[in-house]
C-alpha cells in the first residue's frame, strides 16, 4: 500500500547557515538523516520549491518542504491471523501478546509471527523499522506490547526506551521462598560458550532488574519485577543468577527442582509446567502524540493463573 507525507517547516534563526540536512533532521527528528539525505537527492525534499543538496546551507525563514511517497522499509508478509489488541490508535498499537507467538520473523520462524499479523492488520506498518516493533516478549512470555504505528511515535518510543522512560512490569514465579525484595544490578551479554544463551559477564551491557513479593510460598515465590534496562532475556538471566530461576524455564533454570514430599497435583504442575512462568503485565509510558502518561494491562493467562492457584493451595507457607 503506497502512502504520501506532505511536510512543511520553516527554518528557525538557530539553524541558520545549517546544512539542509542537519537542518532537516532538527526539524523532523523522526526521520533519521539518512533518510532525509536520500529525500533530498531524490528531490522529494526541497527548500524554497527548489531541489538542493544535502551539503547546501539554508537561511532564518526558508521553507523547508518534504513531499515524496513512503517506501517499504521490511519485506515481510502480511497474514490474516487474530490479533488480541488492547488499544490502537493513528500512532500506536498495544497488543496482548500470546504465549508461543513469535514476535518478528526470522531463522526457521519466517511465518506465524506477531510482525505478519500486524502488517495484515495495518500495511502500512512496513515503512517503518522492524514494522514498527520497539521492543520484544520471548516467544513464551505472555503480555502487552506497544507497537508503533507511525514515524514519530517510533522515534519517540524508542527514545524513551533508550532513557528508561518506559515502565514495564511483569509476573512471575520463581523457584526458592524469598524473604524480601530487591535489585539485580549485574551486566549481561551472550554466554561465553553457549552463543545462542544470555549470561552475567563482566563484558556485559548495564541491566538493572527490580523485585518484590507478591506471595510467598514454602518453596517457591510469586514475584512483581520491573526493568530498568532491557537487555535480551534479562528476568530470566537474572533470577537465574540469583539462584532463584523461573519455573519452567529449561535454557536458565535446568530441570525442575520438585520439593520433596509434594503432592502430585503441586508436582505435575511444577514438572510439567510448559514455559517460563513471565507475563508482562502492564505497559506505561508517554504517549508520543497527545504527551499523555498512559498504562495498559494484560490480565495474567490461565496456564499461569492455574499454576498459581495449585501453589496457593498445595505450596502455602
Amino acid at each position: 500500500m503506497k502512502e504520501y507525507i506532505r511536510l512543511e517547516a520553516v527554518v528557525p534563526s538557530e539553524l541558520h547557515g545549517k546544512r539542509v540536512d542537519l537542518a532537516a533532521a532538527a526539524l523532523w527528528p523522526a526521520y533519521s538523516r539518512g533518510k532525509l539525505q536520500s529525500w533530498i537527492k531524490q528531490g522529494g525534499l526541497q527548500v524554497d520549491g527548489s531541489s538542493v543538496q544535502p551539503k547546501q546551507a539554508v537561511a532564518v525563514g526558508s521553507k523547508l518542504t518534504i513531499d515524496t511517497e513512503l517506501e517499504a522499509v521490511v519485506t515481510w508478509q502480511a497474514e490474516s491471523m487474530p490479533l488480541n489488541l488492547v488499544y490502537h490508535d493513528d500512532d500506536i498499537i498495544v497488543v496482548n501478546k500470546p504465549v508461543g507467538l513469535v514476535v518478528h520473523p526470522g531463522a526457521g520462524n519466517w511465518e506465524g509471527t506477531l510482525v505478519n499479523a500486524l502488517l495484515a492488520f495495518d500495511p502500512t506498518l512496513e515503512q517503518l523499522p522492524r514494522a514498527g516493533i520497539v521492543h520484544r516478549l520471548d516467544k513464551d512470555t505472555s503480555g502487552v506490547m506497544v507497537v508503533a504505528r507511525s514515524q514519530l511515535a517510533h522515534h519517540s518510543l524508542v527514545e524513551a526506551l533508550q532513557a528508561r522512560e518506559v515502565s514495564r512490569h511483569y509476573i512471575a514465579i520463581a523457584h526458592g521462598a524469598l524473604t524480601g525484595g530487591g535489585k539485580v544490578d549485574a551486566p549481561i551479554g551472550r554466554h561465553p560458550t553457549a552463543r545462542k544463551k544470555m549470561a552475567v559477564v563482566d563484558y556485559g551491557k548495564p541491566a538493572v532488574t527490580h523485585f518484590n513479593l507478591v506471595q510467598r510460598y514454602r518453596h517457591f515465590t510469586q514475584l512483581k519485577l520491573s526493568l530498568e534496562t532491557g537487555r535480551t532475556h534479562q528476568i530470566r538471566v537474572h533470577m537465574a543468577h540469583r539462584k532463584n530461576p523461573l519455573i519452567g524455564d529449561s535454557v536458565y533454570g535446568g530441570r525442575s527442582r520438585i520439593p520433596a514430599d509434594s503432592d502430585q497435583v503441586l508436582v505435575d504442575a511444577i514438572r510439567y509446567f510448559p514455559r517460563q512462568a513471565l507475563h508482562a503485565e502492564q505497559l506505561s509510558f508517554q504517549h508520543p502524540a497527545s504527551g499523555d502518561w498512559v498504562s495498559f494491562h494484560a490480565p495474567i493467562p490461565e496456564d499461569l493463573q492455574n499454576l498459581i492457584d495449585v501453589l496457593d493451595r498445595y505450596d502455602r507457607a
